[in-house]
């Protein structure tokens, strides 16, 4: 199974090319995020770059702010493109942030593809070769549309672990907005802590207990909201849908507790950039298209296709 992914995923290129088996000179890639190093939602795409960097005989190096500052992550794509990579994947976190940074790495002409965070448009504009990801707002738009249908919520809590990212908001309204709802003041800054997130969403749930929906934006704000539904009792009770997967996530899905999980699949955002960066290094070819990695609702009804895999491809 884990073959046939990978073989997946370079078919995406539209054309494989025979790889020597020992290249002359080893190309050297640089994907900087955004994720603290408390996020364990990345370790898909450090699997993903590891095993593309392995298979296609390339160097893929993985830095990051460790606190998930985005000034910090600015000055880290500054640095590595001082460095003389032969290509940047990033994400576009904060475009305004960040922008100036990406848009100098292209003026030294180093290739760039932006993934994960930002937009189609942003990428273009920054002048990266194409974006890899999952469109945000889209994305939520679709999860309160379904949460509308399935779970006729009303009024709900958007537990946002990643204030400072603007595409954070953008999830969340866009779940508003299938809703067809206002945000307001349905969206909290929950931080990263777990605790704090547990005591942040309990204290919600407290002042609003008419509170019908929740929509976490991950694994590091849902599995504290988890545990602060089982403490209130709401476990089960209250319709529960969230970004991304986890083990934890999908045991929850199993046991009818959240709705579903947006698979945004993580392991295309780092493995395709390194497979287009090193045809494009090596052959001057690279897909003229930008690549929608999601949204993908994985529910009760395919999960079994894909929880063996939660947080390591999947």
């Amino acid at each position: 199974m884990r073959n046939f992914i990978i073989a997946l995923a370079i078919g995406v290129t539209g054309a494989l090319f025979a790889l020597p088996s020992s290249a002359a000179a080893q190309e050297r890639f640089i994907l900087v995020s955004h994720a603290p190093d408390s996020d364990s939602w990345w370790n898909t795409i450090k699997n993903a770059i590891r095993d593309a960097g392995q298979q296609l005989g390339v160097d893929v190096e993985y830095r990051n702010p460790p606190t998930g500052d985005i000034a910090d992550m600015a000055r880290i794509i500054e640095q590595s493109a001082a460095a003389g990579p032969d290509g940047i994947i990033t994400t576009i976190a904060d475009f305004d942030v960040l922008g100036g940074a990406i848009t100098s790495a292209v003026d030294r002409g180093i290739p760039v593809i932006t993934i994960n965070s930002g937009t189609h448009e942003q990428s273009e504009s920054l002048g990266a070769l194409l974006h890899v990801g999952q469109p945000e707002y889209d994305a939520g738009l679709g999860a309160g549309k379904r949460a509308k249908k399935e779970g006729n919520v009303t009024k709900f809590l958007c537990v946002n672990h990643f204030f400072t990212n603007p595409v954070s908001v953008d999830r969340c309204q866009g779940f508003a907005d299938g809703l067809g709802v206002e945000l307001g003041g349905q969206m909290i800054d929950s931080g990263t802590d777990p605790s704090e997130i547990k005591n942040k969403v309990l204290a919600y749930l407290n002042a609003n207990p008419d509170t019908d929906g929740i929509l976490t934006l991950g694994p590091t704000s849902a599995h504290p909201t988890l545990a602060a539904l089982q403490e209130n009792g709401r476990a089960g009770d209250i319709y529960f849908g969230t970004f991304d997967l986890s083990g934890e996530i999908s045991d929850a899905i199993k046991a009818d507790i959240i709705s579903f999980g947006i698979d945004q699949q993580p392991f295309l955002q780092g493995y395709l950039p390194v497979v287009f960066l090193t045809n494009y290094a090596r052959y001057g070819v690279i897909p003229s298209n930008n690549i929608n990695s999601g949204p993908g609702f994985v529910t009760k009804g395919n999960i079994a296709l894909v929880e063996q895999y939660a947080g390591e491809y999947r």
